[in-house]
């Protein structure tokens, strides 16, 4: 298997998918930048035009059609973030708060995108997704 990286700053979204698949790519793998986020439809509709499967840094871009997305839970992170503007609020100085590690991670698929592009999810990582959507 190769490796090759495209970047969104110096390619369009629709070039960097279509130079993967020329050259014959397995998949692809968004990593979490503000350039995805803000080409969060068009980086969750190119595997169907390519028929490349791609795995995403947040569900997010699954929910809007992408395939796969594994990491950090957001809601998790900012559901404890809220507690600690909570404490701040209250008096407690931000330095006497401990710095924390994400705790909980998702991993969620979406069998649409999957059908798409041909590809059949085995029931066993199915059943290891927090979440699928059909």
């Amino acid at each position: 298997m190769q490796l090759r990286c495209f970047n969104l700053a110096t390619q369009n979204v629709e070039n960097a998918f279509l130079a993967a698949s020329k050259g014959r790519a397995d998949a692809v793998v968004v990593l979490n930048s503000a350039l995805a986020a803000s080409n969060q439809k068009p980086l969750a509709e190119m595997p169907a035009k390519t028929r490349l499967p791609a795995s995403y840094p947040r569900s997010e871009f699954v929910e809007v059609g992408g395939l796969m997305s594994s990491g950090v839970s957001y809601p998790d992170l900012d559901s404890r973030a809220a507690t600690y503007v909570d404490k701040i609020l209250k008096g407690t100085k931000p330095a006497d708060l401990p710095v924390e590690q994400p705790t909980k991670f998702e991993f969620v698929i979406n069998l649409k995108a999957a059908k798409q592009i041909g590809l059949t999810i085995p029931p066993n990582v199915l059943v290891r997704a927090d979440r699928v959507i059909n």
